[in-house]
């Protein structure tokens, strides 16, 4: 019955030595391995009563080892290690029957419980499984030892991590765990046929149980999360779910599983909060990046300047003052694309004629385009009429496009096409208003095309901010709708703006992004 050899599995050699260190020190025997794989191996072989293994190995990692030893032996404990950020992974894990998780760097304390959780599972189950041997040979301790299984289903629920509650049938509570005495803020005594379901539990907890037994619903309720209110006035965030009792197709009652997510929560909130920071990392250096490309060119600049002045050459002079002012240009567009995309902004909703301002955008670039031999066409519904719209976010989102599409035209290595953009409109599924863009210029390679709607990121080298897209994206969306892009390398690109089109503002503001799905 003692409990006492664990298998280590990480591919991290200081960390299994540490580990198995540690465990010798406080009696335990230790068998490792360094990767998924060998872990396995050694698991058949060694036949450990506990596992703890590393969730992030290369080849098999510590989800693909937990499948497997459930495989092997189901009854078997793993533990699981978790650095910050895998709250999906440990989350997964547990609903794959992991014993448990401790957080990198691997703490005594927190080792310690888990195990001791880990052992009195063991240790449980190695007991009900004696008992249901001493049942099958001692029948003249039948009565004896179906009062011990009792006692034993009572220590479950009352030692259970999960908060139980149980009604009967007039939904008045019977029975009540800790772990619900704690979620719920009362003692067992305080509720046991005294109070019911609609009383104690918030109204979509109590009306899922209510619906579930008006439709005789003879199976497990599904697991949904909600919050439910503490005496201190703030709320606990929980998991719930449940059955209906049946005997002899007669309800007897129901019985109730609430999960407190508040520890989950908070590192939820410490994850995000993470990837806030690390966001602002990615802005910080990207801005810098930016900034010092400018300041290059400035400097460029200034000194061609210098040179004509000192020589008295004029085309020095122009030379050197016109990449003052493409620079000092550059800085303005960064200036007014920050603002745009740092200010949160309600759509100025108009009622206009979307095509027309389609039209005036080309009319605005028709020129460059012929300029640099790129025919610009256009295939605009006629049954596009007056809606309610902000002309400001059509406008700059189609400029932005329309100028993308011929720096693609121009980037493109083959000189003999005949490059062309295309724009067409059209009114798509569910009276949505549909914009595309399509070039026939350099298209993108899959990696290009998954940083398209990333800060900074620009496939025209010193001539673009890297916020275009990003800003067209932020536009689109403040209007509630949605853009996407399909390109092909070396074929081109076709963007596709969705927006909602409604006959009036008040429509249209009472639409949501659920509307466009």
């Amino acid at each position: 019955m003692a409990i006492n050899k664990i298998l280590i599995i990480d591919d991290e050699k200081d960390i299994v030595k540490f580990l198995s260190m540690s465990l010798k020190i406080d009696g335990y025997e230790t068998v490792t391995a360094y990767n998924g794989k060998q872990g396995i191996e050694v698991f058949k072989k060694e036949q450990p009563d506990i596992v703890l293994t590393d969730i992030k190995m290369p080849e098999m990692d510590g989800l693909e080892v937990l499948r497997q030893i459930k495989m092997i032996d189901p009854e078997t404990e793993v533990i699981l290690i978790t650095g910050h950020g895998d709250i999906d992974s440990t989350i997964a894990a547990l609903q794959r029957g992991a014993s448990d998780f401790i957080n990198k760097p691997v703490k005594d304390e927190a080792l310690a419980i888990a195990l001791k959780r880990a052992e009195a599972k063991i240790y449980m189950r190695r007991q009900l499984e004696q008992y249901t041997c001493n049942l099958e040979d001692k029948i003249t301790e039948a009565t004896h030892e179906i009062k011990r299984k009792s006692n034993f289903q009572k220590l479950l629920i009352r030692s259970s991590n999960d908060g139980i509650a149980a009604t009967d049938s007039d939904w008045k509570f019977v029975i009540c765990n800790p772990e619900a005495e704690k979620i719920f803020g009362c003692k067992f005594s305080d509720i046991v046929n005294k109070i019911d379901i609609e009383t104690l539990y918030p109204s979509d907890i109590a009306k899922s149980f209510k619906k579930a037994a008006k439709e005789d619903k003879d199976e497990n309720l599904d697991w949904k999360e909600t919050t439910f209110p503490s005496k201190d006035g703030n709320s606990i965030p929980i998991r719930f779910s449940g059955r209906i009792l049946y005997k002899n197709e007669k309800m007897i009652g129901s019985v109730a599983f609430f999960q407190d997510l508040t520890d989950i929560k908070k590192l939820e909130t410490e994850l995000v909060q993470s990837e806030k920071m690390a966001a602002v990392g990615q802005t910080v250096s990207g801005l810098a990046h930016y900034v010092k490309n400018i300041l290059v060119g400035l400097k460029g600049g200034s000194y061609v300047v210098d040179v004509g002045i000192k020589k008295n050459n004029t085309d020095k002079l122009i030379a050197g003052w016109d990449t003052i002012k493409k620079n000092i240009a550059r800085v303005s567009d960064l200036v007014q694309d920050l603002i745009s995309y740092s200010k949160e902004r309600e759509p100025d909703y108009q009622i206009c004629l979307p095509n027309d301002i389609i039209i005036e955008v080309v009319d605005l670039v028709k020129d460059v385009a012929k300029k640099n031999n790129i025919k610009i066409t256009t295939k605009l519904d006629p049954a596009i009429k007056e809606t309610s719209m902000d002309p400001q976010t059509i406008h700059r989102s189609l400029l932005n496009l329309i100028t993308n599409a011929m720096d693609a035209c121009l980037d493109d290595i083959d000189t003999d096409k005949n490059f062309g953009i295309s724009i067409k409109t059209y009114l798509g599924a569910n009276n949505i208003f549909c914009i595309e863009v399509e070039d026939n210029g350099s298209g993108m390679n899959d990696e290009t095309q998954g940083k398209l709607f990333t800060s900074f990121f620009s496939t025209k080298g010193g001539k673009g901010t890297g916020l275009g897209l990003l800003l067209t994206k932020k536009l689109i969306e403040e209007h509630r709708g949605t853009i996407n892009a399909k390109t092909n390398l070396g074929m081109g690109t076709i963007f596709t703006i969705e927006l909602p089109y409604k006959e009036t503002e008040t429509e249209l503001k009472e639409l949501t992004k659920e509307d466009l799905s």
